[in-house]
């Protein structure tokens, strides 16, 4: 009888994709969410905190997908969630471990997030595994404290653990900023991203969920931190130019002048800046070495692939 995986934050935008792939290649599937839906082996587990009761989901599970958490949201007034993130990301995910442990749970994958390394990187030096982690908001450093807490939990227990720090991930269902860009581009309206030679690491939803599930039963993953990229990046002028093939629209660009690119900075816009004109690229080459792995799908059969089922059509 094939293993049973647990998947937490399975409706969300990479668990319910990976819920599916895991049905598809035999593995038996048990889904947690904070409301439990009709069908499936699927169960509720109400609000994630350091006091959530996971024994009903952990019965019988030898490995976890811990895909749940509180994801990159700021304030009303601009501020990160520093409260949230600590109570969801760090206490959450420690309390799960510490209770799959007890349950003889044999393998945790955790999704941390790129951001553990910072946000942005130099002209040929990517972030790799091995860099000291610089975390700069509330939500890469809570990410940080919780894959910290999860080594030190497991050393010396029979649990293995797998940490995956994804770039931005994009795909069917994709929201926030890429649906938005995807929209924009899909309106013709002209855009000010021309010229840029920024560089940006993605991911496609359908390559991470390849990763995932061989970070769940590869023995060299265990203990490992993982990076991960599709095999191209992008400027953010060239992402919209692949966008607009993939939606079938003219790229209409613009350069932005410099003294617009200055004032979003006084305006305090420095995050968006950095998004649209900084560069962060990913050194996956540990991750394949050690795996063996390749993405399944090229830059642009991703974006088609996002931009088919892309929030709003």
């Amino acid at each position: 009888m094939a293993e049973t995986c647990l998947v937490t934050g399975a409706n969300g935008f990479v668990g319910r994709t990976l819920c599916e792939r895991l049905v598809a290649e035999g593995w038996q599937v048990r889904r947690a969410m904070r409301r439990a839906e009709p069908g499936h082996d699927c169960i509720g587990v109400g609000d994630i905190d350091g006091a959530t009761d996971w024994s009903s989901a952990l019965a019988g599970v030898a490995t976890i997908v811990h895909t749940a958490g509180c994801a990159h949201v700021l304030k009303p007034d601009g501020r990160d969630m520093e409260a949230e993130y600590r109570t969801i990301n760090v206490d959450g995910t420690l309390n799960l471990a510490r209770q799959a442990m007890a349950a003889g749970v044999r393998r945790f994958v955790f999704v941390s997030s790129i951001k553990v390394n910072g946000e942005s990187t130099r002209p040929g030096a990517p972030f790799t595994p091995f860099d000291r982690p610089a975390p700069e908001d509330a939500y890469g450093r809570s990410k940080w404290e919780a894959e910290q807490g999860l080594r030190a939990l497991c050393e010396g227990s029979a649990m293995e653990f797998v940490i995956v720090r994804p770039p931005l991930v994009y795909g069917p269902g994709v929201r926030a900023n890429f649906a938005a860009l995807i929209r924009l581009v899909r309106s013709g309206l002209p855009l000010p991203l021309g010229r840029l030679d920024n560089r940006r690491s993605l991911v496609a939803l359908d390559n991470l969920v390849d990763l995932l599930v061989l970070c769940l039963r590869h023995p060299a993953a265990a203990g490992q931190t993982f990076l991960v990229r599709d095999g191209e990046d992008l400027s953010t002028t060239e992402l919209v130019r692949r966008l607009a093939v993939a939606t079938e629209r003219p790229s209409r660009l613009l350069p932005m002048p410099g003294f617009a690119q200055r004032a979003m900075l006084l305006l305090g816009q420095d995050r968006l800046h950095k998004r649209l004109y900084g560069s962060l690229q990913v050194d996956d080459s540990a991750t394949r070495e050690r795996l063996g792995w390749q993405p399944g799908l090229s830059v642009d059969q991703g974006l088609r692939r996002a931009v088919s089922v892309a929030e709003g059509q």
